[in-house]
């Protein structure tokens, strides 16, 4: 367990621990108050018998008793309105747990994701696990990975997922969304509406290492459970951006290594021959 973890735990179980606490002083309150109304009653049972006997002071015991039949009932008002509020609070604590989890749980599963990129050299595989962590984290219906062509300085489709790989256009860097983003690294996102134009994404992400660019991820559309965008999904977005640049840089540069090495070999095996 990380520091971060353990910080973690640490101070949901302090949290745990005052609401139990305040849950005691509640009870002990309680229990307070009962014994001082069974020692009220008991009083006030004493001089019923004697009230019994004289009309005046049967009077006066009829008013303090109304008046005190009222208190109760403000106190009552007072201690569900206390209750009420306990139960919000404890309301607040529960769904800020489960959204801290589920932030951990994401967390958790990018660092998989991004230990899963580096470790394959292969542009194939380093393009699909891009795809799994588009839908799996991120939400994404129909979307795109670009990769930029050197020679024709173009973007150009690789990977898609919702839609034929055919269908997405060439993009010429610093033209368009996509171009633009890219030639920038600024990345864009909009309304999470989905968009039918597949030149304009909601949301594209650049790829690039350092100032070099190397393509995009482009998003048209968000799975229909997901409504928007966290602040979670930005810190996503920067995060996949580097990790992914950096994996399809690498795999780009090894393809490019062994087609050079098998060439030299090729040459040096026609030599020796």
């Amino acid at each position: 367990m990380t520091d971060d973890e353990r910080r973690n735990v640490l101070q949901r179980a302090d949290e745990f621990l005052a609401l139990f606490r305040r849950g005691a002083e509640f009870t002990r309150d309680l229990l307070d108050e009962n014994e001082r109304l069974r020692r009220r009653l008991a009083a006030v049972e004493d001089r019923q018998d004697f009230a019994a006997q004289d009309e005046v002071e049967w009077d006066k015991l009829r008013g303090e008793l109304l008046q005190r039949i009222h208190g109760l009932e403000s106190e009552k008002r007072d201690v569900i309105e206390r209750l009420r509020s306990l139960e919000e609070e404890n309301r607040h604590f529960a769904d800020r747990y489960i959204e801290v989890e589920q932030e951990n749980n994401n967390l958790a599963n990018l660092y998989v994701a991004s230990y899963q990129l580096h470790s394959t050299l292969d542009l194939s595989e380093v393009l699909k696990i891009i795809i799994e962590i588009v839908i799996n984290l991120i939400g994404a219906e129909v979307f795109a990975v670009y990769v930029l062509d050197e020679k024709t300085r173009q973007l150009e489709a690789v990977a898609a997922e919702g839609a034929d790989l055919e269908r997405f256009p060439r993009m010429p860097l610093g033209s368009g969304v996509v171009g633009g983003s890219v030639e920038t690294g600024e990345t864009r996102c909009g309304t999470p509406e989905p968009s039918d134009d597949l030149a304009r994404p909601i949301v594209c992400v650049p790829l690039r290492v350092q100032d070099r660019p190397i393509g995009a991820i482009a998003i048209f559309r968000l799975l229909q459970q997901k409504e928007g965008f966290t602040p979670l999904d930005h810190e996503l977005f920067t995060l996949l951006a580097g990790h992914a640049a950096t994996s399809i840089f690498a795999a780009q540069l090894h393809g490019q290594s062994e087609r050079k090495l098998n060439t030299i070999q090729g040459f040096i095996d026609l030599l020796t021959k």
